[in-house]
């Protein structure tokens, strides 16, 4: 599954996305690993989250319709945030993958989501701080800290992406602050739902 999967890629992104994709699937399953999740979900998560990224906007807005899926103003705004939800739809349409788990990761590795499993985000950091986005003091802090916290890890990076968005004068989707403030809870809460299932 992994050739055919990386061999649909090399046709379907230019060379720099795979080089990210493939630096994706192998920080999730660095995260995975150091957080007692399934590594094999966090590497198939991993490889097939972009594989709607260089669809045309037009494209990816239809899809999205043509699956009953509700778009936003912003979505509207900017199709390209619709990647995540229609890489999920070829996943399982042009690879077969009904792994619910999987699919939700990679739905939600642009956004993030409030409530995400431990497997989506892994993938949503993956996506953010793989090794070609490079090797900024705040980008190796980063790595750092979310091998350590998860959830600590999604509110930082929420919080580095929305610096950077805030700059660029981007517009900012409702859910990545939803997604941040729910980390941001669970991080500085003292019933840590990680720390709970370490004891039980």
């Amino acid at each position: 599954m992994r050739e055919r999967v990386i061999a649909w890629l090399a046709d379907n992104v230019p060379p720099a996305r795979l080089k990210h994709i493939l630096g994706v699937e192998e920080m999730a399953v660095e995260l995975a690993s150091a957080h007692g999740v399934d590594s094999a979900k966090a590497s198939m998560a991993g490889l097939m989250h972009d594989l709607a990224k260089h669809f045309k906007p037009q494209r990816l807005l239809s899809m999205a319709q043509a699956q009953g899926l509700e778009i936003d103003p912003v979505q509207e705004a900017e199709p390209h945030l619709l990647h995540a939800d229609v890489s999920a739809i070829v996943a399982s349409e042009e690879f077969g993958v009904y792994d619910e788990e999987i699919l939700q990761a990679i739905r939600y590795h642009t956004l993030g989501s409030p409530g995400m499993s431990l497997l989506s985000c892994v993938v949503f950091l993956a996506d953010s701080l793989e090794a070609s986005r490079g090797n900024t003091p705040e980008l190796l802090a980063l790595r750092q800290l979310s091998l350590g916290d998860l959830y600590a890890g999604v509110w930082r990076t929420c919080d580095y992406s929305m610096g950077f968005l805030l700059e660029t004068r981007k517009l900012i989707h409702p859910r990545t602050i939803l997604t941040r403030n729910w980390a941001l809870q669970l991080a500085t809460s003292k019933l840590h739902p990680l720390d709970l299932l370490k004891s039980a």
